[in-house]
């Protein structure tokens, strides 16, 4: 919550030249048509001259080998530039994965998990089409042309001079057009974005709007969401046809002035344009085969601009979505995220006159005060919605508190100090999220520092083990899936005796919801995770306060405190 996102940095300098290299090996093999198209040309004149099979196969097996070269170079430069474009949309997910992580998941001011989702897993794949295709792409437009321009120029001035006077028509139409469809890629992302977020909540939700009959109301509206979609969709699709269309347009126009101009010049109508001879017919071929030639670096590079907008709106999506979650964390926090997991120990935490409650809404209870020793047990009682979940969340520093303090050993709580005093606490809420996937990986969460012998620890000491002895190798579903409401509880305990690091574990509501035999088995393992640790639980179990070394009764109005 406190912590601040790290910014987006530009690729390293290795992976650039790598690209570069990608773009020169394309590059290479479109040039490679040029030698080509002359052989073939030097063929069909030797055959016309009534050269047979021998005068003609030295120049087919170079145009074979230039063939399979050209292949060559242009799939290891599509393999570099493609391998480059992943790298750097890993890079670019894993910041933001970072900065999304660091923000509060109670902070309302936060991007809708669908949305989020959204722009890492189904719009940052645009940037790799873009990434991938757009530098080559460039460095075929800005060479190739001008190279083949001098090759036609070498033989007929005036061949070159259509195919540079079409040639600047094609960029100009084409960025007249790319700048409204950048626009129109940008708008599009947003709403696949919000439509995803509304789905996902409204899903979430459902059995809500089943049980308030909102469900057909819900389905208008995201019908409405969906319309606007395809409005939008059609329209970046409008825009690309054409840009097509102007493209293909003017790039045929060349090509047909240049076709008309050879074929009269070699019927003697057009005597001029050639250095002071007719063409012959191998030179009038090589011209007309390159003529195409001319135009494809730049077809190439209009359908790569879609490409690029549409990239560029992922990558802007991205980047406004990172921006936002470091200012909800705050500045200034980076510098201090401990990189070293804390040693373990029970820590004191101690409060003085903090006022909890949600910022801008009304306070849960009157400012409160308290000191907790190292090592202590504590259950929070009070009624439902005093306050006792928010009071976790805020010693936990997922909520900000308007005014008060918390200290952690000494230590204040602040945009400072918090990732580096949550490398000490361990939480535990209501509704822990199941992964799909094992229950290894589910209570071990991916952590570096964390064994297998130490899950297996966990899980006997959670007295999961247990209960899964005759399903060893269960895959759990997302959400918990394949799990009661009793294991799923055991599962979010074993995660809390796995962290070795945590000296403080705040619980929520460990027994809510588990007939009486579950929550005593509970209760025990709670326990025994919790020696040489400081707890504090929330709870409306009595088994389960009697067994804490006080009681510390909440209200909205007092504060009191039992033995």
């Amino acid at each position: 919550m406190f912590s601040r996102a790290a910014s987006s940095s530009s690729p390293d300098q290795p992976s650039a030249r790598m690209g570069r290299t990608g773009a020169v090996l394309q590059m290479v093999a479109s040039l490679l048509w040029m030698p080509q198209a002359w052989w073939i040309a030097q063929s069909v004149e030797r055959m016309t001259q009534g050269g047979g099979f021998d005068a003609v196969l030295p120049l087919a097996a170079c145009v074979l080998a230039a063939g399979v070269l050209r292949a060559v170079l242009d799939g290891m430069g599509a393999w570099q530039s493609q391998r480059i474009a992943r790298q750097h949309l890993s890079g670019v997910r894993a910041q933001l994965s970072r900065s999304l992580a660091r923000v509060s998941p109670m902070d309302r001011a936060q991007a809708p998990s669908g949305q989020a989702a959204s722009a890492m897993a189904e719009q940052a794949e645009a940037v790799v089409p873009w990434r991938s295709r757009y530098q080559t792409a460039m460095f075929k437009a800005r060479s190739v042309p001008f190279v083949i321009a001098v090759a036609v120029g070498w033989f007929s001035w005036l061949a070159a001079l259509i195919l540079l006077f079409a040639a600047p028509l094609i960029p100009l139409f084409m960025a007249i057009v790319g700048w409204r469809a950048k626009s129109a890629s940008e708008e599009q992302m947003l709403e696949v974005g919000g439509m995803n977020g509304f789905l996902l909540d409204r899903l979430r939700g459902l059995s809500t709007l089943r049980a308030l009959d909102a469900v057909d109301a819900t389905a208008l509206r995201l019908r409405e969401r969906a319309e606007s979609l395809r409005a939008r969709t059609m329209r970046v699709l409008r825009i690309a046809f054409l840009s097509s269309a102007v493209l293909e347009f003017f790039s045929a126009l060349g090509v047909a002035m240049v076709a008309v101009y050879v074929g009269f010049h070699l019927l003697g109508t057009l005597a001029f344009g050639a250095w002071g001879e007719k063409l012959s017919l191998a030179q009038a071929l090589f011209v007309l085969m390159l003529a195409p030639a001319f135009f494809d670096p730049l077809r190439e590079l209009s359908a790569v601009w879609h490409d690029k907008a549409a990239g560029e709106a992922a990558l802007s999506t991205m980047a406004d979505m990172q921006r936002d979650a470091m200012q909800i964390v705050g500045a200034g926090a980076q510098d201090s995220i401990a990189r070293v997991p804390a040693p373990m120990g029970a820590v004191a935490v101690e409060i003085d006159a903090l006022q909890v409650g949600v910022p801008g809404h009304p306070a849960a209870m009157s400012a409160w005060s308290e000191r907790i020793a190292a090592g202590e047990h504590v259950a929070l009682w009070a009624p439902s919605g005093a306050g006792k979940s928010v009071l976790l969340a805020q010693l936990a520093g997922l909520i900000v508190p308007e005014r008060g303090s918390i200290r952690i050993d000494g230590e204040t709580m602040n945009e400072e100090s918090a990732q580096r005093l949550r490398a000490r606490i361990a939480w535990m809420g209501q509704h822990s999220h199941v992964f799909a996937g094992s229950v290894l990986r589910n209570v071990g969460l991916g952590r570096s520092d964390v064994s297998a012998q130490d899950v297996r620890h966990a899980v006997d000491v959670a007295a999961l083990s247990q209960a899964l002895e005759h399903r060893a190798g269960l895959s759990l579903g997302e959400g918990g899936s394949g799990l009661s409401g009793g294991e799923a509880v055991r599962l979010a305990l074993a995660r809390l005796a796995v962290n070795r690091h945590a000296g403080l574990l705040l619980v929520d509501e460990p027994t809510a919801h588990l007939d009486p035999q579950t929550a005593d088995q509970v209760i025990e393992s709670l326990v025994q995770i919790a020696q040489g640790r400081t707890l504090i639980v929330a709870t409306h179990d009595a088994r389960l306060a009697q067994r804490m070394d006080r009681v510390i009764r909440l209200t909205t109005g007092s504060q009191e405190v039992a033995a």
